[in-house]
């Protein structure tokens, strides 16, 4: 018989436990107060903690005891631009989280009856929280990394790598007993020594152990201080199936196939930190999904907010 992964075939969050924790507005909003204040209510002005409540409008509003300053449970976070009640926001959290691949706007549409602008806003707002909660948590140890690619080609344009359409990305693994335990996806400028610089300071943390496949630019490493030790690969589908390197070459897979099974289209220079962030995000929690909810939410209390303009802006390709 094969041997049961415990990850993969763990629960999760059912959708009957989700709807009776987050099925009312009422709920959704106690678990909101509970991920953007856990030891109680916090001015976002001055850090007193003590505060008068009231509604205006059927809205509630927290005024500081010692500043006077006057908050709601949205201003200042993600959810701060948006009129969605709250268990829209939480349902998505439930399908972005809870789907071992990844969910199109359009179905989240069907799924939350509401628009598809309106989708799209939603889970582009989740996926810019996942990013930004990822962005400081470098690999440690033993990491593994290789230059990648997303994107397909356009007519009239450069073909293989220098495709106007593609969008270069870094892909490295932090193993532990040789599995994978966390992973990073980071969109780059290109793969010479100043694009990787800081990539390098970012995503790896000093006193790691670096393994690649001898790709010029990732010798910036060495300049950084960085063990880096290369391994040449083999040409072809050898060269993904050799043991430095297998886990990785799984991983990346694993990430086409979610986003081209998912979405029939995006516009990868413009969106795709936050594409990458996604499935960055849900596989370094892949533990516990249940848990996932909850830690979405608080990941949406502390981020900045974001409107449609900033959703719109232009892409994110860290140089």
């Amino acid at each position: 018989m094969m041997t049961i992964n415990g990850i993969q075939f763990q629960k999760g969050l059912s959708l009957p436990a989700f709807l009776r924790d987050y099925g009312t507005e009422e709920q959704c909003e106690a678990a909101f107060i509970k991920a953007r204040w856990p030891q109680g209510f916090i001015c976002p002005c001055c850090g007193h903690g003590a505060a008068y409540e009231f509604k205006r409008r059927e809205l509630r509003y927290w005024q500081c005891g010692a500043c006077r300053h006057q908050t709601s449970l949205r201003a200042g976070t993600v959810l701060e631009h948006g009129r969605l009640p709250l268990t829209k926001w939480y349902l998505a959290i439930y399908l972005v989280t809870q789907s071992k691949t990844n969910i199109a706007a359009l179905a989240m549409m069907r799924q939350l009856g509401i628009s598809w602008k309106a989708a799209w806003l939603l889970k582009h707002k989740l996926m810019e929280a996942m990013a930004q909660r990822e962005a400081d948590r470098p690999l440690q140890g033993d990491v593994r990394v290789d230059d990648a690619y997303l994107g397909g080609e356009r007519t009239g344009g450069g073909r293989g790598r220098g495709s106007s359409n593609k969008v270069a990305f870094v892909a490295a693994v932090e193993m532990c007993d040789g599995r994978p335990q966390r992973v990073r996806f980071d969109p780059v400028a290109g793969f010479s020594f100043k694009a990787l610089t800081p990539w390098a300071r970012l995503a790896v943390a000093p006193g790691s152990c670096v393994l690649s496949d001898g790709l010029l630019g990732f010798e910036v490493l060495e300049k950084l201080g960085y063990t880096h030790k290369v391994v040449l690969a083999p040409r072809g589908k050898a060269g993904t199936e050799i043991e430095p390197f297998k886990w990785l070459n799984v991983l990346l897979g694993n990430l086409k196939t979610a986003l081209s099974g998912t979405h029939h289209a995006f516009k990868f220079a413009k969106y795709a930190r936050r594409y990458l962030a996604e499935v960055q995000y849900r596989f370094n929690r892949r533990a516990d999904m249940a848990a996932m909810v909850p830690r979405l939410a608080v990941a949406l209390a502390r981020t900045r907010p974001c409107p449609k303009r900033l959703v719109l802006g232009k892409a994110d390709v860290r140089t």
